[in-house]
């Protein structure tokens, strides 16, 4: 296993990561999450920054799943709006595309609970670079730390 699939895995684990159910190479992608209690905050509402991540990825995923595995989707800028609290248990992060461009690519997203109810949705701008490129850069630079 790489460096790069061992810290894939650990920030999988990190993140709550159940599985990717679904890469469409038109352009969609949903992951299912477990949300912990260990990631909430008070009232036992899960804290922002793993639903924007949620959301995030799932974007990421469905990038990679339209222009393949040779790039690498870095996020320029992402929205987030929250609808309702997301809690303990399963949880659903859907990514589509919304315009595609050959570098500068927009997506959305949402995040869902179980049943269904959309608990957040989000918009990005990404970057695609070349996976590479951007592996080497961070080989580099763990080379010089």
């Amino acid at each position: 296993m790489s460096n790069a699939d061992a810290a894939q895995d650990a920030l999988y684990e990190t993140m709550g990561l159940v599985r990717i159910v679904t890469m469409d190479p038109a352009g969609r992608a949903v992951l299912e999450y477990e949300a912990r209690p260990g990631m909430c905050h008070s009232g036992g509402v899960v804290q922002g920054g793993f639903v924007s991540g949620w959301i995030d990825a799932a974007m990421a995923h469905a990038a990679i799943a339209l222009n393949g595995t040779n790039v690498t989707p870095m996020t320029l800028e992402l929205k987030v709006s929250f609808f309702a609290p997301a809690r303990p248990g399963r949880v659903f992060a859907e990514g589509w595309v919304e315009r595609n461009g050959r570098r500068t690519c927009f997506y959305e997203g949402c995040l869902k609970d179980g049943t269904g109810t959309v608990l957040a949705k989000a918009t990005t701008t990404m970057l695609l670079m070349d996976k590479a490129r951007v592996e080497r850069a961070s080989a580099a630079a763990l080379e010089s730390a």
